[in-house]
C-alpha cells in the first residue's frame, strides 16, 4: 500500500485519510526526504492534524531535472494525427515551471492558446547513470513514487517555433501534487490500473488508464538513460492521454496546409483554433486526479485556477 506525502511551508507530512502527521526530519529537498524513509515510517503511526487545514506545496522540490515524454498515449496520438509506429521522444521542461497543486496557472500576455495535459509523474529514488537498463522488475529500485502533473502548453509557441522547451516552461506550467505517493514493491503491479482524469469547470476532458500508454516506464527510463543521467528527486512526466484542446485538422486540410508557406499555414490554423472553446481562459478551474479503482494508489486531487499575467 502506497504512503502519501504532503509538503507544506512548515515541512513534510504523512497523510492518513483526512489527517496528516508531521515527519520529524531535517530533509528540505525531495531527494533528502527519500533518503530518510525511517522518519516517514515513524510518522505513519502518529496522531495527526486535519489535512484540510494545510496548504500544499509541490512535493517535488526544485531545482531538479524535469523531463517529459512526447505523444505517449494511443488516444493522444490519434488526436494529434499520428499513424503507425511512434518512436519514443523526450523533451526538457524548466524546473522553474513547477508550481503547487492549488496555485494558479498564469497565462502569459502573448499566449492565446493555453492547453492542459494531465500526466503521471515518476519521481526518481536512486541514481540512474547513462547506460542503465531498467526492466519491469527493477522499477522499485529506481522509482520512489508518483505525482499528478499538468504539462501546461502554449500551443502557438510550440507549433510555430517547434519549441517545446519554451512553450512548456513558463512559470506555473507544471502544477505538481498534491501528494507524493511513495510506493511499495507490490504497488508496481497495479500501474496499468491507474486512471488519469482531467476536467475543466467540471467538464471531463481527459479520462484514460495507463493501459493506453505506448512506452511504459521501464522502457522509457532505459531509453532516456541512453543519453541522460537521472538522480533522486528528478521528475519524469510520462505523456498525456487524448482529450487536450489541440487536435490535428482532418488529413485533407493538413495536406493543403503543407503546401502553404509556414506563416500562412499557421495564421489559417490558429484562426480556426480561435473558435475552439476548450483552450484555457481566465477564471477556468482545472481539476486532475490519478488513482487506481480500489484506492490502493491515490495521488489526490489537483485543483488549479487559471489567471492572466498582469
Amino acid at each position: 500500500m502506497s504512503t502519501n506525502i504532503l509538503r507544506t511551508a512548515d515541512g513534510w507530512w504523512v497523510v492518513r485519510d483526512a489527517r496528516a502527521v508531521r515527519i520529524e526530519t531535517k530533509a528540505v529537498t525531495t531527494a533528502e526526504l527519500l533518503a530518510d524513509r525511517a522518519a516517514v515510517e515513524e510518522a505513519a503511526v502518529g496522531p495527526g492534524t486535519p489535512v484540510a487545514g494545510l496548504v500544499a506545496l509541490s512535493p517535488v522540490t526544485t531545482p531538479c531535472r524535469v523531463v517529459a515524454q512526447m505523444v505517449n498515449y494511443r488516444s493522444h496520438a490519434r488526436d494529434s494525427g499520428f499513424t503507425g509506429d511512434i518512436p519514443a521522444a523526450f523533451f526538457r521542461k524548466a524546473s522553474g515551471s513547477v508550481s503547487g497543486p492549488g496555485d494558479s496557472i498564469v497565462r502569459p500576455t502573448h499566449v492565446q492558446f493555453l492547453d492542459y495535459e494531465v500526466e503521471l509523474g515518476l519521481v526518481m529514488g536512486a541514481p540512474l547513470p547513462v547506460g542503465t537498463v531498467v526492466e519491469e522488475r527493477d522499477l522499485p529500485t529506481y522509482v520512489a513514487g508518483l505525482v499528478i502533473t499538468n504539462d501546461v502548453s502554449a500551443r502557438e509557441v510550440q507549433l510555430t517555433k517547434t519549441q517545446f522547451y519554451e512553450s512548456k516552461s513558463y512559470p506555473t506550467f507544471t502544477p505538481t501534487g498534491p501528494y507524493l505517493a511513495l510506493l511499495e514493491p507490490d504497488d508496481f503491479a497495479h500501474f496499468l490500473d491507474l486512471r488519469l482524469k482531467l476536467s475543466v469547470n467540471g467538464d471531463l476532458r481527459q479520462d484514460r488508464t495507463l493501459a493506453d500508454m505506448i512506452v511504459r516506464p521501464a522502457q522509457a527510463l532505459t531509453l532516456l538513460t541512453r543519453f541522460q543521467t537521472l538522480a533522486p528527486g528528478d521528475l519524469l512526466l510520462t505523456g498525456t492521454p487524448g482529450g487536450t484542446a489541440l487536435k490535428a485538422p482532418p488529413k485533407p486540410v493538413e495536406k493543403i496546409g503543407s503546401l502553404l508557406p509556414p506563416a500562412v499555414k499557421w495564421k489559417a490554423f490558429f484562426k480556426s483554433q480561435a473558435r475552439n472553446p476548450h483552450y484555457l481562459r481566465k477564471g477556468d478551474v482545472v481539476t486532475a486526479t490519478i488513482a487506481t479503482p480500489d484506492g490502493r494508489i491515490d495521488l489526490g486531487e489537483q485543483r488549479t485556477p487559471v489567471t492572466d499575467s498582469n
